[in-house]
């Protein structure tokens, strides 16, 4: 039954955007349809889910399919599930905003394309999670792959955003070629395309090394794991705000979906592997909020911080790996389940900071942080809405963030050894790294929130922004209302993750009471309760003191000034300058300022930027270099037929020979 209602959210959502393509560019009535739809495919998805959650039985559908070698068989386990949930929410909720964000009136050229591609990604992306074969989930795949390359481009008359468009498709296609390999290999060790447990002994050491090598690279493409990464902070800054959402709460944790799926059919897991993972996650959450820290645009920041919290999660499928290879169970419930829980805490307040930031940018129109200022003045509920996912984002109680962290930092202390029981301490680096990437996501939204909602407006965008309307702040409350639900009540999910955790460890029957005994979620209930008591007492007393004394007004100290002007607010640069500092090695920050100062200076400017060293300074000359390496192949490019047909001739003598 459960199937039955995922897929039948599956066709509502891939057939929602047709109506608005027949009818008129001009009016909001095929938006008005498609939301509908959009809306009732994503609740159908859920009530799925629902149903599969509250203890039906899955009910496996296989159906033949012409294509030689595939079936059509779909499947819900406690894994699917768990990635089910934000598919289906986040489009929902997206389908909404869109309504006011991207009004049909007001992008007559592109709203409707971007609604049929909205739904489309939403199906292929719920298909491939339910696959049960090979061939159907690169189906789905690949449709998620091309839906998102169109969104990604839904503004294709600029130059950036077709730059951004086409490194994501060269990225997501060679992520592609790299499942095809797997899937071959994984064909010959199983005999059938389907993504069934292999047994033991059925791969060698080399084909399995080869099968981890690809699942790594296929997926890390996709989930924007450093160095991999260099598709994400483009496509995810030059996107609509709601298609930002999706990419970064979503389309990313495909690839940890795929990681986990491709581990967990796997008979045996070496330890070198849970250790390969472990440390990539640790670059890429160092690195990424390292990055994010210095960023100007407000979309960019917030991707690469994406690329964080992806090494957060990848972090704990590390812990898990190390543990089932050693034969852990503790290990693997508490970081598969932290990293399972961080998977959705991680798209409910990513989802919710690019929302935000989307209301910002809806009453502004820009994306400069430095160009902001003040608007927790004009945009009291988005500034509402972007703090609560920022205190989530760094992992603070009482939101969810501090909870899937917590369970990351058990399982990592666990390692050290309790007792008379064998340690592995070398994961337990990782400990300190999670603690340092929690300090700078501090520091960068401490930065953020300070130069965009705080101080006094620096521009006109600023000066003149306002509040969004209804259909734009709904869907950032539902977001706000789950962040605190799960970090105040992380009783009420432990059951599904431990449902998830059981269905990557074939071992490991039920990790439900497992994950409830080894961490205090009831002191975190208890102590989130009294820190938002203590926080609402903070505020009331304030509020009386506020209205029961004479308030005098000044203005802001200005540092010996006489006139004082918002372009002496401390900016995001320079805010940032110390830490951009001592991740120099990595970040090669580039730094434009005048060289020398006259006695009697003139108006001069200072510039820094933190470029993407991985894309801009390996990924792009390679690129160009091969481009120009290979541009003399041209001349066998004649446009003659005789020249052609005489190539064909000269490769089947060559071929012939070589037989």
């Amino acid at each position: 039954m459960s199937e039955l209602f995922v897929l039948l959210g599956i066709v509502l959502a891939a057939t929602s955007g047709i109506p608005g393509l027949l009818m008129g560019r001009s009016c909001m009535t095929g938006q008005w349809v498609t939301t509908l739809l959009a809306v009732l495919g994503a609740g159908v998805g859920l009530a799925g889910v629902g149903i599969f959650w509250t203890g039906a039985a899955s009910q496996p559908i296989v159906l033949p399919w012409p294509i030689p070698g595939a079936e059509f068989s779909v499947a819900l386990d406690g894994l699917s599930a768990i990635f089910l949930l934000p598919i289906f929410l986040v489009s929902l909720l997206g389908s909404i905003y869109g309504l006011a964000y991207w009004k049909q009136t007001e992008h007559q050229e592109n709203g409707r394309k971007l609604r049929l591609f909205y739904g489309t990604l939403t199906a292929g992306m719920a298909m491939l999670v339910i696959a049960r074969n090979s061939i159907l989930f690169l189906f789905g795949w690949e449709i998620m792959a091309l839906s998102a390359f169109f969104l990604v481009t839904t503004e294709d008359d600029k130059q950036d955003v077709r730059e951004a468009g086409w490194i994501y498709l060269v990225a997501t296609h060679m992520a592609t070629l790299c499942l095809f390999a797997l899937f071959g290999l994984l064909r010959a060790a199983n005999g059938s395309f389907a993504l069934t447990p292999l047994a033991e002994g059925s791969l060698t050491s080399g084909t399995a090394t080869a099968v981890f090598v690809l699942s790594l690279v296929a997926f890390g493409f996709k989930a924007g794991i450093m160095p991999l990464h260099v598709w994400l902070p483009g496509a995810h800054s030059m996107a609509p705000s709601h298609v930002s959402a999706i990419l970064s709460g979503v389309i990313l944790k495909m690839g940890i979906y795929g990681l986990a799926r491709i581990t967990s059919l796997m008979p045996s897991l070496p330890l070198e592997w849970g250790e390969i993972v472990l440390i990539l996650g640790v670059i890429s959450g160092v690195l990424g909020v390292a990055f994010a820290v210095g960023q100007h645009d407000l979309k960019r920041l917030l991707a690469y911080h994406s690329i964080e919290n992806i090494g957060i999660i990848v972090m704990g499928l590390g812990l898990a790996m190390i543990g089932r290879s050693l034969g852990r169970p503790a290990w693997i419930v508490l970081g598969l389940g932290g990293s399972l829980l961080h998977v959705w805490n991680h798209a409910l307040f990513k989802s919710l900071l690019f929302l935000s930031a989307g209301s910002v940018i809806h009453g502004t129109h820009t994306r400069e942080i430095d160009h902001l200022g003040g608007l927790a003045k004009r945009m009291p509920w988005t500034a509402l809405g972007f703090l609560v996912g920022a205190v989530a984002i760094c992992g603070l109680p009482p939101l969810n963030g501090f909870v899937s962290e917590f369970l990351i930092y058990l399982g990592l202390f666990e390692t050290l050894g309790i007792g008379k029981e064998p340690s592995f301490a070398g994961a337990a680096f990782a400990a300190p790294a999670l603690a340092l990437i929690g300090a700078l996501a501090v520091a960068c939204f401490v930065k953020v929130y300070g130069a965009v909602f705080l101080g006094t407006a620096r521009s006109d965008h600023a000066r003149h922004a306002h509040e969004s309307p209804r259909a734009m702040l709904g869907p950032i409350a539902v977001l706000v209302a789950c962040c605190l639900l799960i970090g105040l009540a992380p009783l009420l999910v432990t059951p599904i993750i431990g449902k998830g955790v059981s269905a990557w460890a074939a071992g490991l029957k039920d990790a439900s009471p497992q994950l409830s005994n080894l961490a205090p979620f009831e002191w975190i209930t208890f102590m989130g309760l009294v820190l938002i008591g203590a926080l609402l007492a903070t505020s009331a007393l304030l509020w009386l003191r506020l209205h029961t004394s004479v308030v005098q007004k000044g203005s802001t100290w200005g540092c010996g000034y006489v006139a004082p002007t918002p372009r002496m607010q401390y900016t995001s640069s320079a805010f940032a300058q110390m830490l951009v500092g001592l991740f120099s090695w990595a970040l090669r920050p580039h730094v434009h300022a005048p060289k020398g100062m006259p006695m009697f200076p003139q108006k001069t400017d200072f510039h820094s930027e933190v470029p993407d060293p991985v894309l801009d300074e390996v990924v792009m000359p390679v690129f160009r270099f091969g481009g120009s390496l290979f541009s003399w192949f041209r001349v066998f490019q004649q446009g003659s037929i005789q020249a052609y047909l005489f190539y064909i001739f000269i490769a089947l003598i060559g071929l012939l020979l070589w037989r």
